[in-house]
């Protein structure tokens, strides 16, 4: 082998850093090219009313430390937000000062290395794709449960952000028309119906309510109704009381009706769900397949697309958000590798006797260098082999 090649070769197994930013949480890890987290760290994130200055402040302060300790290659970013198309600024992000931010360019100026910037729920199924539970299915939605409902999409192989690059935003789709209100400023989303708001929303009225059938959630909240939080209904839950066992059916049940819409929508053949509610396994799985199955549209005429729960639980999102970025950066390098084979050589070759033909090939060239989207191809993976088609982009 060539030194050149040898070089390039051990380019691509240096390790990158992903780093997921939450509404209250950044989550950081040095990520192998097998989707291994071989280090780690934490920041509380900024509050809201503090700067996006200081938000850049923690992420270089992250890869600071990582870096003092590993020799990176790039660095992905996975936001809580709406991300551009070009995956570079984010519009707007709830829990963050984020307004039409800069974000990848501003990082990558303090930190003087390549970053990618995608919203979380895509990275966590890119995740899931690569290294988890949706290895070598080609059509995939992923819909994780957390204080709302986040989503992402793979569709033949692809990951699809929509054309504003805000695509997923399933939680924000009606599912009652003058329904319960929802921070977004509709009625009736399926996020106030399915989600972990709404497991301690309903928990809390019931206690308020003096609800006999409540009692062991008005124990563990030592009568305080504001005490109740997701983790602990799901807890009662997993020891058997019906209160918060009839809680999680509720919401499974309407967990399934929008998968039942969203398989009108995308036909997938698998649903991945995450998200801290999603811990409980099937007390919420299971209510959510039946429902599923109910719902259905042409049910009993048509393939039925799998439910299952997410495999890489809340470190999905770095996962993914080091993988985007080490695959933008081998894309960069690529495509700096065919601009110089496939449109300056011909046109050196060709252009004394033949300008026509080399301005066709010039054309041609930057068609292929100018391709959209983020495509999965066959991998090795920790936990399996995930065969994919490849989509030429």
């Amino acid at each position: 082998m060539s030194p050149t090649r040898t070089r390039v070769s051990r380019l691509a197994l240096r390790p990158t850093i992903g780093i997921d930013i939450g509404g209250t949480k950044v989550a950081a890890g040095v990520v192998d090219v097998e989707g291994n987290i071989i280090d780690r760290t934490r920041r509380e994130t900024p509050s809201k009313s503090k700067s996006a200055r200081e938000v850049e402040d923690t992420i270089a302060d992250i890869v600071a430390e990582l870096g003092s300790r590993h020799h990176v290659l790039a660095v992905g970013i996975g936001a809580a937000g709406f991300v551009d198309g070009t995956q570079s600024s984010v519009l707007f992000a709830p829990h963050l000062a984020w307004r039409n931010e800069p974000l990848r360019d501003a990082v990558q100026r303090r930190i003087r290395l390549p970053v990618v910037v995608d919203n979380d729920a895509n990275a966590a199924l890119w995740a899931e794709c690569r290294f988890g539970a949706a290895q070598g299915e080609s059509h995939v939605v992923c819909v994780n449960l957390g204080t709302g409902i986040g989503g992402a999409v793979v569709l033949d192989g692809v990951l699809h952000r929509g054309r504003f690059g805000v695509a997923g935003e399933f939680g924000h789709m009606v599912v009652v028309p003058g329904g319960h209100r929802c921070e977004c400023g509709n009625r009736g989303c399926w996020e106030q119906y399915a989600s972990g708001n709404v497991l301690v929303r309903e928990a809390r009225e019931l206690v308020v309510n003096g609800s006999p059938v409540a009692y062991r959630i008005a124990e563990a909240c030592q009568g305080d109704p504001l005490r109740i939080t997701g983790p602990m209904i799901s807890a009662l839950a997993a020891q058997g009381d019906p209160a918060a066992l009839e809680l999680l059916e509720d919401i499974g049940q309407w967990l399934g009706v929008g998968l039942a819409n969203l398989a009108a929508a995308f036909d997938p053949g698998l649903f991945v769900i995450g998200g801290g509610v999603s811990d409980v396994g099937d007390l919420l799985l299971q209510p959510a397949r039946t429902s599923f199955r109910r719902t259905l549209t042409g049910r009993g005429f048509r393939p039925e697309a799998q439910v299952v729960r997410a495999a890489l639980g809340n470190e999905a999102g770095l996962i993914g958000a080091a993988d985007l970025a080490r695959r933008e950066r081998s894309r960069r390098r690529d495509r700096a590798k065919l601009v110089t084979t496939r449109l300056l050589l011909p046109r050196r070759r060709v252009e004394l006797d033949h300008p026509a033909p080399a301005r066709r090939n010039t054309r041609r060239a930057t068609a292929v260098v100018k391709g959209t989207g983020t495509a999965i191809e066959p991998v090795q993976s920790r936990r399996g082999n995930g065969t994919w088609r490849r989509t030429v982009t």
